[in-house]
């Protein structure tokens, strides 16, 4: 039997993310062969892969980043089996690792992420090898980016909400761009502005109103105008510049960021939570 070193161990545990005693074994196998070693964990990954395929993948983390200049932000969502799996380092890791390529490659979608190279494998085979190594499924869900003169991310403690807002300025203090990111966060807005509301969101809005008020007796001549009304209560509870800043509901957000300067708004915004 080959000798194994624990530098041998440690080099393969650097570059597939396996536990040591998986190393360990997989270079007993593989007779020190590095290369065999890390194919036999790849294989593993896969083996699993295809067992549990057929499992809910519904916990995981929710990590959000920007780049050195801020003029980029990306977040994803990796998923596992349990929570327990969430909480742990390594799958945390990996996760910020394929975060950090997204940052550098900007990839299009989801599907191109998946694609990227990480470590002599693509990002999505990366994952399927990880599976062996935590013994449950696991899944890429979610990539999204924005780009905007200042990105602002926000992780909310436990890793399971995340947003990223996008700004028209850099240069303001940074408070104002975290507040509005955890506005986001706690808020939930559907859009931007009330201009930003899909069409179809607003049908929808307004039928609500209708039914509503012909629930509460009113006459069909009026359905119409308390509708619209709704619709306005709407757009003030839902859409991110016209809510009420949750630090100071005196004022919206829209005005909020107006005080630090007069042209500062927000271009787009990003959000995503995994069952709380």
């Amino acid at each position: 039997m080959a000798k194994i070193s624990a530098a041998d161990v440690a080099r393969l545990r650097r570059v597939t993310l396996a536990g040591m005693m998986d190393c360990k074994k997989a270079l007993e196998e593989a007779e020190g062969d590095f290369d065999k070693a890390i194919e036999i964990i790849r294989k593993k990954g896969q083996a699993v892969a295809n067992k549990r395929a057929d499992r809910e993948a519904t916990e995981g983390v929710v990590l959000a980043k920007v780049s050195g200049d801020a003029k980029l932000g990306a977040m994803i969502v990796l998923n596992s089996e349990t929570d327990f799996v969430a909480k742990n380092a390594d799958f945390i890791n990996l996760a910020n690792k394929i975060l950090d390529i997204a940052i550098a490659k900007k990839p299009a979608d989801l599907e191109s992420l998946k694609a990227l190279p990480f470590d002599k494998v693509t990002i999505g085979e990366k994952v399927v090898e990880f599976i062996g190594i935590i013994g449950e499924k696991m899944q890429l869900s979610y990539y999204e980016k924005i780009d905007a003169p200042h990105v602002q991310a926000y992780i909310h403690p436990g890793n399971r909400l995340a947003t990223l807002v996008g700004f028209t300025k850099p240069g303001a203090d940074m408070q104002f761009y975290k507040d509005v990111a955890m506005q986001v966060a706690a808020m939930n807005p559907v859009s931007v502005d009330k201009d930003d509301v899909p069409a179809s969101v607003i049908s929808q809005e307004i039928e609500i109103g209708k039914e509503q008020a012909r629930r509460d007796g009113k006459p069909d001549s009026m359905l119409e105008k308390i509708a619209q009304g709704k619709l306005g209560k709407f757009f003030k509870e839902s859409t991110l510049l016209n809510q009420e800043f949750i630090k100071d509901n005196k004022m919206t957000v829209g005005q909020y960021l107006k005080s630090t300067d007069k042209d500062l708004t927000v271009t787009a915004f990003k959000r995503y939570t995994l069952n709380l």
